[in-house]
């Protein structure tokens, strides 16, 4: 990790000795307002893994011009090893343990192995429901469930689409991971006359050809719990990312390719619904070899403007307007300004963000 003009400002590691509950919260920026960003639940995640989400974050929060500072938080342990009242209990403790800096400087949220439940759990827990977003409607909330991340990436791949010249009812595509933001991006893509190839989930990657029937597989996957049992051709998961498709969507788990499967890669478009993909190397490598590539804080910004909107006590229509708004717009400025300096999409994004919180923050350089 390492420290610079714009962050961390903030990092918080608690410990619960009774429950054995450990995490870490990263506050890099708040220039903007109180820094904003989920909490991944996960056995592997650990102070570096949440500082490049939270400096991830920033970026995205400026991106997508909202009065939300940059931050993230991670619980380390694994919840599929507890019971539901377990998981609640590790929730609930997490929360009352960071009491001292929610909600004055950080909003939390849902990510990885974190739902609408878990979200009333810990709003509950801190005493305040601008503790988090994400929570039920019943208190308020917009669920991420609502597919607003997915919606958002569907129409960060329609300005890139456009921006290339090509017809989204002529392209082929291919989807890492069928959860919260992947099957949204299935669903919103395969209306727009796209054709499905290739989707993945953690048992593998289903691969057909003449293409996926979105309807068929959202029943698949409901009821036996995976997308490989569809029904064609079942590859490893990571294989995913070498299929032929013109689009390839990541959606799921971080570092999910690096310079050395560039070579492999066949979309000549990734966009990237998931944070922290892969790398600056990687996506200069992709560039190189003519794939454009929409980076992770301009595509999947769509959870936090849905998130911005609930804070604000917003509604699902007003939400649903200002995610296809903002991204549309973000997505455009950063493409032309990419093509226009001739650098990538992420240098011209951050390029933006940095300007944004520059004319804020009173410490950055």
């Amino acid at each position: 990790m390492e420290f610079d003009d714009f962050g961390p400002e903030r990092i918080v590691e608690v410990y619960h000795p009774k429950l054995g509950m450990r995490g870490v919260v990263v506050i890099d920026n708040t220039a903007l307002g109180p820094g904003k960003g989920g909490i991944r639940f996960t056995p592997s995640v650990d102070k570096e893994e949440v500082f490049r989400l939270a400096r991830t974050m920033t970026w995205k929060n400026a991106m997508a011009d909202l009065p939300f500072g940059g931050a993230k938080s991670g619980i380390m342990g694994d919840p599929k090893k507890l019971t539901p009242e377990q998981k609640d209990a590790w929730i609930a403790a997490f929360s009352e343990l960071l009491k001292g800096i929610v909600p004055l400087k950080y909003c939390a949220g849902p990510d990885m192995n974190m739902a609408e439940h878990d979200m009333e759990v810990f709003a509950k827990a801190n005493g305040d429901m601008k503790a988090c977003t994400g929570k039920p409607k019943a208190l308020g909330g917009l669920p991420h469930e609502l597919g607003s991340t997915g919606f958002g990436v569907f129409h960060a791949i329609k300005v890139a689409l456009k921006h290339m010249n090509k017809d989204i009812k002529s392209v082929t595509y291919a989807v890492e991971g069928f959860g919260n933001v992947g099957e949204f991006v299935c669903k919103f893509m395969s209306e727009a006359g796209a054709k499905l190839v290739a989707v993945s989930d953690s048992k593998g990657t289903l691969f057909v050809p003449e293409g996926i029937d979105y309807k068929k597989l959202y029943d698949v996957k409901k009821s036996k719990g995976t997308v490989t049992a569809y029904g064609g051709k079942v590859l490893p998961t990571k294989d995913l990312i070498y299929q032929q498709c013109d689009v390839l969507v990541t959606a799921a788990i971080p570092d999910l390719f690096g310079v050395a499967d560039v070579p492999r890669i066949k979309a000549k478009l990734v966009v990237e619904g998931s944070n922290i993909a892969t790398t600056v190397e990687a996506e200069e490598a992709l560039a190189k070899k003519g794939v454009l590539v929409v980076p992770d804080f301009v595509a999947n910004a769509g959870g936090v403007i849905s998130s911005y909107i609930e804070y604000i006590n917003g509604t699902e229509e007003k939400m649903f307007k200002s995610v296809e708004e903002k991204i549309t717009k973000n997505t455009q400025m950063v493409l032309e300004r990419a093509k226009k300096e001739n650098v990538i999409p992420r240098v011209a994004a951050e390029a933006i963000a940095k300007e944004r919180v520059r004319a804020k923050c009173r410490t950055c350089r």
